[in-house]
């Protein structure tokens, strides 16, 4: 938390490097987030810049979907352009999944950049409630860039 409640805010995403115009974000969700992860209270960020302690509450969940939305986008438009792309059936046994892909990736003469096990996490992490222990419930599409970042997509929408 910072000792000066009146911490110039314009100060800060001059630092940080917030521009307004390439940003998903509003100015003012930005002042939110850069005012949080300093460490601020959100009743301290409602006093310094005149407004209600809900609706910076409102503006910190708006900007933090904003920032899951475009996450999302770019592993969308990153599985969209990627050289290799699997499909894992619902069924199949996660710990089968890094020999599918590594096999894809041979083929097309990309590098993975991760081990059996920490493709399994990736892919687990990554596809939510499609995978249960080690059971995929719903098919899955994995991408693979060019530079080896995995990408894990549902191959259906439900």
């Amino acid at each position: 938390m910072s000792d000066d409640p009146t911490l110039d805010v314009d100060a800060l995403l001059d630092r940080i490097g917030f521009d307004p115009d390439t940003s998903i974000l509003t100015r003012r969700q930005a002042e939110v987030l850069a005012l949080r992860e300093q460490g601020e209270a959100q009743a301290t960020i409602a006093d310094l810049l005149g407004t209600s302690r809900a609706n910076v509450s409102s503006i910190e969940s708006s900007a933090r979907s904003n920032i899951e939305k475009a996450r999302e986008t770019v592993a969308f438009a990153e599985t969209l352009r990627a050289p290799v792309q699997i499909t894992v059936d619902a069924g199949t046994d996660l710990y089968d999944v890094p020999a599918q892909v590594y096999g894809a990736c041979d083929d097309a003469g990309v590098k993975v950049g991760h081990t059996a096990p920490e493709l399994m996490k990736v892919v687990g992490d990554e596809a939510g409630d499609a995978v249960t222990g080690r059971q995929v419930v719903k098919a899955l599409l994995i991408g693979v860039t060019h530079e080896g970042v995995v990408r894990v997509r549902r191959a259906e929408q439900s």
